[in-house]
């Protein structure tokens, strides 16, 4: 036992150490801390072996869970909900361009729109946000945007501005006095900016969508999928974990030196045992740890233990209240949504 005690203990360090790395200084190091939770119920279970055979190398499983405490807090927490909390009040979506059911069910589904238009959220941001000036009920900027009252900051990255188009999305019920671009890969992924002018202060918003993981969630279903997929799925995942991390340069160094207090959300497409997470953890502070409750799974297919978009904020931000809406399952992805207080703010 005391073999193994020692290598279940130099695997956790390997693997704690990960996040820290970045996939493109190392191959495949980006998929090393899917494993973070599986070790740490290694750990668990091991401890309570040696512990109830009064082994004194039960210690080295109890110091190696201490160490990975920390992964423990960003995977689940007990905050009581604050349903009187008053503040800035934002919401994330990735809307899947508003036909995940029109894809799945063969129809789509209106009542996306009225959910959305009837949160009371200050600030909404989309990703995979689609426009369709062409048809009513696809002006997606005018049912959500105009029609509300809202300030609209829509960043094309792809289609005919005058017709049909798909891109990132801001919309705030306060004014935006600077808007902007900070990178998009001609694709459904990228990052824009917006500040908001709330009383006499402006708080930036972000709104970024990274690389996608790729996985093929269906072919993943059972265990001949698994056997026939789990190359190609690896493979996907280190591919898209470097992209994310050359990504994540440019959205750190961009609010880096933002003039003001920013609030970054989005699907990110990483888990909270990643280095794209860490490293925004780095400046920022994640409203889940702060204000959540449960494990905040955002996923909405078969890998639903996925908790891959998130809201942070720099620490002048305070996060009060956090929500993952998993009863909203018009896309693959569930809306999060966090209320914001600071100093001197007054609503």
């Amino acid at each position: 036992m005391r073999f193994i005690s020692w290598l279940v203990f130099l695997v956790s360090i390997l693997l704690y150490s990960s996040v820290f790395v970045s996939p493109e200084y190392f191959i495949y190091v980006g998929l090393l801390p899917f494993f973070i939770p599986i070790i740490l119920i290694v750990n668990f279970l091991l401890f309570g072996i040696l512990a109830i055979a009064w082994r004194q190398i039960a210690f080295l499983p109890l110091f190696t869970l201490l160490l990975g405490f920390k992964f423990a807090l960003i995977t689940f927490q007990f905050h009581s909900i604050n349903e009187d909390a008053k503040g800035l009040s934002v919401l994330s979506y990735n809307a899947h361009l508003f036909d995940y059911k029109s894809r799945t069910e063969g129809k789509f589904d209106p009542n996306v729109n009225t959910w959305l238009q009837d949160h009371p959220a200050d600030v909404k941001v989309f990703q995979e946000f689609y426009q369709d000036y062409t048809t009513a009920s696809r002006n997606s900027v005018k049912l959500l945007g105009k029609d509300q009252n809202f300030n609209v900051s829509y960043q094309i990255i792809e289609g005919n501005p005058e017709k049909r188009s798909y891109g990132l999305a801001i919309f705030s019920r306060y004014p935006i006095v600077n808007e902007g671009k900070v990178f998009d890969t001609n694709r459904t992924n990228g990052a824009i900016f917006a500040d908001i002018l709330v009383n006499d202060d402006t708080i930036r918003i972000y709104n970024a969508h990274l690389e996608s993981m790729k996985i093929d969630s269906d072919g993943l279903e059972n265990i001949e999928g698994v056997k026939e997929n789990y190359r190609q799925t690896l493979g996907k995942l280190h591919r898209g974990s470097l992209a994310r991390s050359k990504q994540l340069k440019v959205l750190v160094e961009h609010y880096t030196n933002s003039p003001h207090p920013n609030i970054l959300m989005g699907d990110l497409n990483e888990i909270p045992y990643s280095y794209t997470y860490f490293k925004l953890s780095e400046q920022l502070q994640n409203a889940f740890e702060e204000a959540g409750r449960g494990f905040g799974f955002t996923y909405n297919r078969i890998l639903f233990f996925l908790r891959i978009d998130h809201i942070f904020s720099s620490p002048e931000l305070k996060p009060i209240q956090f929500k993952t809406h998993r009863e909203v399952d018009y896309s693959d992805h569930y809306p999060i949504s966090a209320i914001f207080t600071w100093e001197g703010l007054e609503l």
